[in-house]
């Protein structure tokens, strides 16, 4: 049975027109459940006439033995997705058990008062290249593979029937990864959300752009840390670089409180942004100072100190060949903003380069204290919250790495005068 004949309402389990079968002694990542078969390790695929890709396949190995079932896109690097190690349907059924786990999970770990999250991080909750951030009753999607473009379908109608949202917007063109993919923008269910949306996190308040923000609008990933840098320096001055909406300075702003919150960000709607989430949280106009300006410039040019600096930059190394260029970045904005740490002052640095490993970022890091003369005590390591899981069979799914650092006796600039 096809997709597009259970679109029309025929229902049952999807059509599985492939079967790939691996190279010898290339199976042993399957056999671990690692979700990924690259197509160095196909020997060949097999396809019934009318295969597109995306379609289902059986992954054998070299042997014949069945290791799973899942998306194939031989015209990729990345030629299969698992969704699950043995056989069996997969159908509506299947899509309505995957979703409600993810749901069941989040209703567990969500804090009060918030209504935005992740709710499926595509391997993490088994439906790889599948991002589903929830903002109240909007959900915003991001369909990275021609395989979840092809089940849109199931795991659309299972999110429907489960959630009874308002509205399920696409937003894929700038995460597509996959070739055979449309640019994927658009209403998928119900209405669109409004230009201007407002959120709900740990009990502040956020104006999100849905249509047209970063990520799906908002940092979702950062909550957590967020919560832990909040309070950490109350009465402080605080450097919040790269701060896009300032969803960490208004944390610092309302729980130390921050005696000043200092944002850099070069784009002028997201310093706009920011400045209404600011007011929305009616906090003092006069304890919030804006600079447009690059952030490492800024660091570089600055003589002033803080008690508590985050680093938060885009990704430096979106693909592997660009990794030593991101760890010269990494490096050189680090060993700026450490030289601006106050005595005692605190560190938040973050990547989100999934090329970059939380090993190689710690390198980076040490290499960028010694070379700004800068001691630090290493406090604790930072990722995404629980709402973004990683299974331990797919370690490539760490992408958000950080350290919380603190500057050691002797360490940092001089204290700042006014």
């Amino acid at each position: 049975m096809s997709i597009e004949e259970t679109e029309n309402g025929s229902g049952g389990a999807i059509e599985i027109p492939y079967e790939v079968f691996l190279r010898p002694g290339r199976d042993r990542a399957a056999r671990a459940r690692h979700p990924w078969v690259f197509a160095n390790s196909v020997e060949r695929v097999a396809a019934q006439e009318d295969a597109q890709p995306g379609d289902l396949g059986r992954v054998f190995s070299a042997e014949g033995d069945l290791l799973g079932i899942g998306m194939v896109n031989a015209e990729t690097p990345l030629a299969v997705r698992f969704l699950q190690f043995h056989d069996g349907p997969i159908d509506e059924s299947w899509f309505r058990r995957v979703i409600g786990q993810a749901i069941d999970l989040r209703g567990q770990l969500i804090p009060p008062e918030t209504d935005a999250y992740r709710l499926i991080h595509g391997e993490g909750d088994g439906l790889p290249g599948l991002v589903i951030d929830r903002y109240g009753a909007f959900y915003i999607v991001q369909c990275m593979s021609a395989g979840m473009s092809r089940l849109q379908p199931y795991w659309l109608a299972a999110l429907v029937e489960l959630t009874q949202p308002t509205g399920v917007f696409e937003r894929s063109h700038r995460a597509r990864r996959d070739r055979n993919l449309s640019r994927g923008d658009g209403v998928l269910w119900g209405e669109a959300p409004p230009e201007k949306h407002q959120i709900q996190e740990c009990g502040h308040r956020f104006w999100v752009d849905l249509h047209g923000g970063q990520k799906t609008g908002f940092y979702l990933d950062q909550r957590e840390n967020r919560r832990m840098m909040g309070p950490l320096v109350p009465g402080g001055r605080v450097l919040n670089a790269f701060s896009y909406s300032g969803a960490f300075g208004i944390y610092a702003g309302k729980e130390g409180p921050a005696g000043q919150v200092v944002m850099v960000e070069t784009s002028a709607p997201a310093q706009k942004l920011a400045r209404a989430n600011w007011e929305l949280n009616e906090l003092p106009p006069d304890k919030l100072v804006q600079i447009q300006d690059p952030a490492q410039e800024f660091l570089r040019e600055s003589t002033d100190a803080y008690d508590l600096i985050i680093i938060d930059p885009p990704a430096y190394a979106k693909e592997h060949r660009q990794v030593e260029r991101a760890a010269r970045a990494y490096k050189d904005v680090n060993l700026w903003a450490m030289k601006r740490l106050a005595p005692g002052g605190f560190l938040a640095t973050f990547s989100c380069s999934q090329h970059v490993d939380p090993d190689l970022f710690q390198k980076i890091i040490f290499g960028a204290s010694i070379d700004a003369g800068v001691p630090l005590q290493w406090l604790r390591r930072l990722g995404p919250g629980p709402d973004h899981p990683v299974h331990l069979d797919h370690p490539q799914g760490e992408y958000l790495k950080g350290l919380l650092l603190r500057a050691g006796s002797g360490g940092g600039a001089p204290p700042a005068t006014t």
